[in-house]
């Protein structure tokens, strides 16, 4: 479907004409709102530390939406006005037992979990605007067809994003609101966004003909236009986080209103138009509660849950006789959801079923590995998991002359862990590399190696910094006193032991989105000439532990050293 068709259907979605206020509504209205962002398609726990949390002080294993199901019916008990509602990512980077089915067996699984709304977010795009539409309004995909049993119908839900446009367009390709009428009779608007930033962190070639706008006007467009309809209760839902600091709970607010709270989203916060009450955030993957002062130094709540399904946050508040929330009222908790917990099991049926239709494919052995393997749960930059791709994804490239390779931490989705025996599933590798990301070798100047390793550290990374996997052929030294690019110490810089020449050409190997600029690595998209693209990192994984490693000889954990943080 063309973007312009895109966006004429949108006009049809979403804006629920406005019912009258209830008549004899009550001046106090109990209301809840259960909230979740960035599941990724999880609908079982996430194995290792990426699958953790901290709750109270005490590491938590969670996940599971069998699990989270039950805890939302209990969390709903005796409650006549309660929303589920997501701030985006709700599919897209996901493991095998979703992804193969194009991400369809997620969205059933937020049918049933009664999902009301959600924003999109960047992994919404990961198969570009079209799948995208086609998630939302039904339909078998172009390619892989049906899956089983019966067309796929749709989303139940509605999918926001009031900023996202075809390229030049005003209108959006999505409803950039919608409205709710609870069962009392009072209206609830939810207004949707995504980052702004969303092209840095999307394949470029998925979204070549979409724009991404600033936030705030959009926000204080639609904020106006659900004002003249008599929506006092507005919601901002948003795939945007904070800066991960560290800040959870009520740690959020030592020190004055959101003191603690940090990045873009503080900012959107504070400035979006007073009629926003609540905003419920995305993106970062980090839990929080905060208050923030809005515009006319009115406290308003910003909260984040875990992603991956680990966690949600129960917001509970009064609607005045008005229909507008009384913010003096609002509580935020935030719920793990412990993988313990009893299984739901109306849903725990969906998520075997879908299981039951993958299991094949996911349980077939490819290679074995003497011990964990951190990647998305590491907690320093260089990760064993990331060598492991790296090395794997240079030797797959060996007919093109690789003489490294370099990936991006966010294409790593999960840890591979150690289990009995050490076997490695395809549902594990694929769990760890779901995009399944063309590789590309590129020839690439010492010069322009060099000013790739300093943009982890500068321009759109400054801030939050973006360390690059290495391969074992290359290797250097970081000293954090400094500041920006100075960061990376480019003479201790060493390819195969020897020192990098900055006028010697060489030849990377790079997934597709890296070398079409991703993550703010735009010197990658310089680079006119590439050759490839005819194996995938997840293919270049699988090959690697299929072929060098067995029962007896499981590949081993990589060393550490490849980066080394020194101070000078």
């Amino acid at each position: 479907m063309a973007l312009a068709a895109l966006a004429a259907t949108t006009a049809l979605l979403g804006f629920q004409a406005a019912p009258p206020t209830h008549a004899g509504a009550p001046d106090r209205v109990p209301v809840q709102l259960l909230a979740l962002n960035d599941l990724h398609g999880n609908l079982e726990p996430v194995d290792g530390a990426a699958g953790r949390i901290t709750h109270r002080g005490t590491p938590v294993q969670a996940g599971g939406l069998a699990q989270m199901a039950t805890l939302m019916d209990e969390a709903r008990a005796g409650r006549t006005n309660s929303l589920t509602v997501a701030a985006g990512d709700m599919i897209g980077g996901s493991p095998l037992l979703s992804a193969i089915f194009h991400d369809e067996p997620t969205v059933a699984a937020l049918d049933e979990l009664t999902l009301t709304a959600s924003s999109v977010g960047n992994h919404e795009f990961d198969e570009g605007p079209q799948e995208l539409r086609r998630i939302i309004d039904g339909g078998c995909h172009p390619q892989d067809g049906c899956a089983p049993d019966a067309p796929y119908a749709g989303a139940g839900f509605t999918y926001l994003g009031g900023n996202v446009t075809a390229r030049g367009a005003s209108t959006p390709l999505f409803p950039p609101y919608t409205v709710r009428t609870l069962p009392t009779g009072q209206k609830i608007g939810f207004i949707g966004v995504v980052t702004k930033n969303a092209p840095s962190v999307i394949n470029a070639s998925m979204i070549r003909d979409v724009e991404f706008h600033d936030e705030l006007p959009v926000i204080e467009k639609y904020s106006k236009e659900l004002t003249k309809r008599g929506v006092k209760a507005q919601v901002l839902l948003i795939h945007e986080g904070e800066t991960v600091n560290g800040v959870a709970g009520a740690k959020c607010d030592e020190g004055g209103p959101g003191a603690r709270l940090e990045g873009r989203i503080k900012e959107i916060s504070q400035k979006a138009p007073t009629a926003v009450d609540l905003v419920i955030s995305g993106h970062s993957h980090d839990s929080y509660e905060c208050v923030v002062l809005d515009p006319a130094n009115k406290r308003r709540s910003v909260t984040q849950a875990d992603s991956f399904g680990r966690s949600f946050t129960d917001l509970r508040f009064e609607l005045n006789g008005q229909g507008d929330i009384l913010r003096s009222t609002v509580k935020a908790q935030h719920r793990p959801v412990p993988v313990t917990t009893a299984q739901q099991p109306a849903m725990a049926k969906l998520v075997d079923t879908w299981r039951g239709r993958s299991e094949e494919q996911a349980n077939r052995v490819i290679g074995h590995i003497a011990g964990d393997m951190p990647g998305r749960g590491a907690t320093v930059p260089e990760t064993p998991l990331g060598s492991l791709i790296t090395d794997a994804q240079v030797a797959a490239a060996r007919g093109y002359g690789a003489d490294f390779a370099l990936t991006n931490p966010g294409s790593m989705r999960a840890d591979l862990i150690h289990k009995a025996g050490g076997a490695v599933t395809y549902a594990d590798a694929y769990r760890v590399q779901p995009f399944a990301n063309a590789l590309w070798v590129l020839p690439i100047t010492g010069e322009q190696l060099v000013t790739a390793l300093r943009q982890q550290l500068s321009g759109g990374n400054e801030v939050k910094t973006v360390f690059l996997q290495l391969s074992k052929e290359l290797s250097y030294s970081v000293d954090m006193s400094r500041t920006g690019a100075d960061r990376v110490l480019t003479d201790t810089i060493r390819l195969n032991g020897q020192p990098l020449d900055r006028a010697a050409t060489y030849k990377v190997v790079l997934n597709d989105f890296l070398a079409n600029g991703g993550n703010n690595f735009g010197v990658f998209a310089e680079i006119p000439t590439r050759e490839g693209g005819d194996i995938t990192d997840l293919d270049a994984l699988v090959s690697y532990l299929t072929d060098t490693t067995s029962a007896d000889n499981p590949a081993p954990v990589p060393a550490p050293g490849r980066i080394t943080f020194v101070t000078r």
